[in-house]
């Protein structure tokens, strides 16, 4: 087990205070022991991790879901993207700075103390694990298309169960297994994807292409409302930030990996998106059920279409699973070993939390057969909806930090050359995460902060009874 060297020089910087308060940068302990050098991602499988992440099944379903709006959806892809990207490029400077598996969770305990550290990792926790149990749920449907299943609920059940599990096994074997899954996963769906992004534009008519401004609100109101369908197709960004522990060389290759993996989904989105404007007849796209399909119908002919895209909705969530397993463990695991989150979760085996693995698949099995079994649709959909305010905490609060280093103009963590850059880009991703939280809705905010609060129970424990150990013994 080695250390990088950054991991080295930042062990050795003079530590702040043992108890930061709530505006007092908490103490770097030194990090963990890293996985070993043959265990560790490379930069293609990082930006694989991101890419993956990113798209999961949505994709799927996106061509249709903004088609009421017309092509001016277009546009709001292009400034989410915009968005997306300096947000990306923000992780990469963070992570330069302190390279420790948690990314988020990291940041923002290091800028503002163990509370917001917390906050960071309890709600990064549950979007991990409450989204995984909405990618089972998704991929049941189109396993349905595949293996006819009758809404068997058993069947159904256990199948949702299966898509968990199995990832869930890759992840317990090792992070040589997940980037494996990872890189085969993601190169498999995206053949697919390929075929109708890039070939449907020779099949491009312009006469399928909807208006520009399909609602009748004003492009600005067309943009904004398709913006609100589209501003969660980017949750994934911090990936690679968030496992950089498990990134060969995370100095350079979280930031790389982050942009990388950004703008190749930016790219699959966009192109995808545009080829079935073009060539699925627009009446006929806002009410499709699966456009993807439609699309290769076009393309082809044939109703084949259908069986290749569940083919690779099923690959794509498959791989989304994967990647998110491993990151439903990372935050937990980063902040036990800071003694904020229960010292289980602090251990792994061969690279991998095993803990926090089994506990988040555990907790996302048990919401998937209780939205089966007992058909509490409401209640599941109200926990995903809340999930798209927990996904953007942890953005605002690792910008944030951003900002809060460059103000306070902390020479060994800002680069004083690039100022004005940093700040543009600190304050640009700041924005844009403001932006994803107000795109979740007055309900998901009320009910996230809710959600979010009932944590503080377990911090007010931890806290308590790290106070009560003698100094040291917490870690």
């Amino acid at each position: 087990m080695q250390t990088s060297p950054a991991a080295t020089r930042q062990a050795t910087r003079p530590s702040g205070p043992a108890e930061p308060g709530p505006l007092t940068p908490a103490p770097a302990p030194a990090p963990g022991p890293a996985p070993a050098k043959g265990r560790r991602f490379g930069l293609a499988t990082a930006t694989a991790l991101v890419m993956g992440n990113i798209i999961g099944g949505g994709i799927f379903m996106i061509p249709a879901a903004v088609a009421p709006f017309g092509t001016v959806s277009l546009l709001a892809f292009v400034v989410l993207t915009v968005g997306a990207i300096a947000l990306a490029l923000v992780f990469g400077q963070l992570a330069r700075r302190n390279p420790r598996t948690g990314g988020p969770y990291v940041y923002a305990r290091e800028a503002f103390g163990d509370f917001a550290g917390f906050l960071s990792a309890w709600s990064y926790w549950i979007t991990t694990w409450v989204s995984n149990a909405a990618l089972a749920v998704a991929a049941v449907g189109y396993l349905d298309v595949l293996v006819p299943i009758g809404h068997n609920r058993v069947l159904e059940i256990t199948a949702a169960l299966a898509f968990q599990w199995l990832p869930a096994l890759a992840n317990l074997a090792g992070t040589r297994f997940v980037g494996a899954v990872q890189l085969v996963s993601t190169v498999l769906k995206f053949i697919p994807l390929l075929l109708v992004s890039v070939g449907g534009l020779f099949f491009f008519d312009p006469k399928n292409i909807g208006p520009f401004d399909g609602n009748g609100q004003g492009w600005m109101g067309g943009m904004t409302a398709a913006a609100a369908i589209l501003l969660f197709s980017y949750l994934g960004v911090e990936s690679a930030a968030m496992s950089a522990g498990q990134v060969r060389d995370p100095e350079r290759n979280v930031g790389r990996a982050s942009v990388l993996g950004t703008s190749g989904a930016a790219v699959v989105y966009l192109l995808g998106t545009l080829a079935v404007f073009g060539t699925v007849a627009h009446q006929r796209l806002v009410t499709s059920s699966a456009p993807f399909s439609d699309a290769m119908n076009a393309m082809f002919g044939g109703t084949w279409g259908g069986t290749v895209i569940a083919v690779a909705a099923l690959i794509s969530m498959t791989g989304a699973l994967n990647g998110w397993t491993l990151l439903a463990a990372q935050a937990p695991y980063a902040a036990a070993r800071d003694g904020l989150f229960p010292a289980a979760f602090g251990k792994e085996k061969r690279g991998v939390p095993t803990f926090g693995v089994v506990v988040s698949v555990a907790l996302a099995s048990v919401l998937t057969v209780a939205n089966f079994a007992s058909g509490a649709k409401g209640a599941f959909d109200m926990l995903v909806l809340v999930t798209t305010f927990t996904a953007v905490v942890p953005y605002l609060l690792s910008t944030a930090a951003q900002l809060y280093w460059l103000v306070r103009g902390a020479t060994d963590r800002v680069d004083g050359g690039h100022l004005v850059r940093d700040a543009v880009l600190g304050l640009g991703a700041f924005a844009f995460s403001l932006w994803l939280l107000a795109g979740a809705g007055y309900a998901a905010v009320y009910q996230g902060v809710l959600f979010l609060f009932a944590g503080i129970l377990v911090y007010v424990w931890q806290a308590g009874r790290r106070r009560a150990q003698p100094e040291g013994a917490a870690h």
